[in-house]
């Protein structure tokens, strides 16, 4: 410390502790305003009793009739504070998944859905908590020239239905949404492999046509992507792997307008549709994978 600032401590200390010294040893003026207690008085807090849980339910589902989501989730919230880990508690937490879903609160809706998956995963309404999981994220999947992050969420989401609750009501209505959602990453994968082609990237456009062909054969986007491959697979001068997959093109759908156009091509550079059943697509199509 410098010397200036030595000073200043041991000059303001001089004067402070007079003070506070004077302070401590003055008499308490006004002593009657300041203790609320010296007058026999006792402070008693106010208490308000816990609403009951069955009311509180009510009120959240009359609330949620009223499309007042906001209203709602504030009642089964605080069910779940008051009476933790109750059958209330169970019941209002699953509303509150449904709540935040129909407010279109699609971020908070899985994450209420996973807690109720993991507080209570044998639970016959656990079927209903995952297909809202699922569903928070089928609502916001974006168009196919967009990163299909969600897509793919949802389309996990809703294969989890199916396998743990086959013979549940949400079983059939998640099958069709996989269908949809396997076409939305395949047509992903489509655009983004036609940008490659478009720039003569070969190589980086075969890799994502043979993913729709390995993963995605029952999607409406298989046709293109065998005739993509054709095309790819010609300019690389990879003759039999074109072939091929015209020939598989052609086998599966020979009314095809992909399947005429793609043997057009192949007419032109002197050959035809042949299967090589060594090729990769070959053996592809052996299996048919649909989740």
């Amino acid at each position: 410390m410098r010397l200036a600032e030595t000073v200043v401590v041991r000059a303001s200390t001089r004067f402070i502790l007079p003070l506070l010294a004077a302070l401590a040893l003055a008499p308490l003026a006004g002593c009657d305003s300041l203790n609320p207690f010296d007058k026999g008085e006792v402070y008693k807090p106010e208490v308000k009793p816990d609403l009951p849980a069955e009311k509180l339910y009510n009120d959240g589902l009359a609330a949620l009739e009223d499309h007042d989501y906001e209203k709602a989730n504030k009642q089964f919230k605080e069910i779940d504070k008051t009476y933790p880990y109750s059958q209330w508690s169970k019941k209002a937490l699953l509303m509150q998944t449904f709540s935040h879903y129909s407010a279109k609160e699609f971020e908070e809706a899985a994450s209420a859905g996973k807690r109720y998956l993991q507080l209570y995963p044998a639970d016959p309404d656990a079927a209903y908590a995952a297909y809202l999981i699922a569903s928070s994220y089928y609502d916001v999947v974006l168009d196919v020239s967009r990163d299909q992050e969600r897509a793919e969420k949802a389309l996990v989401a809703y294969q989890e239905v199916i396998q743990r609750w086959p013979k549940s009501d949400y079983a059939k209505d998640a099958k069709f949404k996989i269908t949809v959602l396997r076409d939305q990453i395949a047509g992903r994968e489509m655009d983004v492999g036609r940008y490659y082609l478009q720039k003569r990237n070969y190589t980086a456009a075969i890799n994502r046509f043979r993913n729709v062909v390995s993963q995605f054969q029952t999607t409406n986007q298989i046709e293109e992507a065998l005739a993509r491959l054709t095309e790819a697979y010609l300019a690389l001068g990879i003759v039999s792997e074109a072939e091929t997959a015209a020939a598989v093109l052609g086998h599966n759908f020979p009314e095809s307008q992909w399947y005429k156009d793609t043997y057009a091509l192949l007419q032109k550079k002197g050959v035809e549709p042949k299967e090589n059943e060594d090729s990769w697509i070959s053996k592809a199509f052996k299996t048919v994978k649909i989740f």
